[in-house]
């Protein structure tokens, strides 16, 4: 079997940590660079939930997307509920990586993975990575559907297709207009809408849409949007990841069992729809 640090080579190969943005924490928070890995399991949030199936499981490794400790900290006190997810992981010599945005513009990377569960062809990263000669790595992916769908189709598809969540999936814009040409990112988007409406898409679905960039967004074109739960967005982006990961085992006959958390981690609960979207008043 593998050491960690074997391991860890092969995670940083894929997800390469200069690639990370200058503010992210990612890399490796706890554990033993000699140890041995048998068993990893893939989840999206490091919270305390997700260390203790890694417990029931018998994990080695815990891979996740977002970080545990963003903004640094003074104390890892298991009084608080970050210090008892590391007392939680190191106690049963379990390992914690994190690989963010530096999986989110891997190629492939997170925006790939959420294209997948959509079931669209990928055109090309919204927004490139200049560093990348064949131009494949980036931010977001501008997609295509086989064929057109209603802003109406589309969101439903969209709701069929990604984990369930209380939110479902938002969409503004006229459910009846058709929508070929897509962009998609993982997480929060609207940041990049400059990026979407130089890609001259009819759609964009994302995750954690605020109200005035969304709503200057549709004042200044037709755009229409599609707003998921961020949690939803990334969650592909396990499976994906167990896949490559699995990949490299049976390539160097590592022999590891890799899993994926299907604990629903985004935190939002329940969900009261109106009885019918408001209309303005004459």
């Amino acid at each position: 079997m593998p050491a960690l640090n074997d391991v860890l080579a092969a995670l940083d190969a894929l997800w390469p940590p200069e690639r990370a943005e200058q503010w992210d924490a990612v890399g490796t928070v706890c554990g033993d660079p000699d140890a041995e890995v048998t068993r990893v399991l893939f989840a999206v949030d490091p919270v305390q939930e997700v260390a203790d199936e890694a417990v029931d499981l018998g994990a080695d490794l815990l891979i996740t997307h977002h970080p545990l400790y963003l903004r640094g900290t003074t104390t890892v006190a298991a009084s608080t509920f970050k210090g008892r997810v590391v007392h939680t992981l190191i106690k049963h010599d379990i390992a914690l990586h994190v690989a963010h945005t530096n999986a989110d513009t891997a190629d492939p990377g997170v925006s790939d993975a959420l294209a997948g569960a959509l079931d669209l062809r990928i055109v090309a990263p919204l927004v490139p990575d200049a560093t990348d000669p064949e131009g494949r790595r980036g931010l977001g992916r501008i997609c295509e559907l086989d064929r057109p769908e209603t802003l109406r189709q589309f969101a439903q598809r969209a709701a069929a297709r990604l984990p369930a969540t209380a939110q479902g999936i938002r969409a503004a814009g006229d459910p009846d207009r058709h929508v070929r040409r897509v962009a998609v990112s993982g997480g929060s988007g609207d940041s990049l809408f400059d990026a979407v409406r130089a890609a001259g898409v009819d759609a964009f679905l994302t995750a954690d849409l605020r109200h005035h960039p969304s709503s200057e967004a549709r004042e200044r074109s037709d755009l229409a949007l599609l707003d998921a739960a961020h949690w939803a967005t990334e969650w592909p982006w396990t499976e994906q990841a167990a896949a490559q990961l699995d990949e490299i085992s049976d390539r160097h006959g590592w022999g590891l069992r890799t899993h994926v958390s299907r604990i629903v981690t985004d935190p939002w609960t329940a969900h009261a729809a109106a009885p019918a979207v408001p209309r303005p008043t004459p």
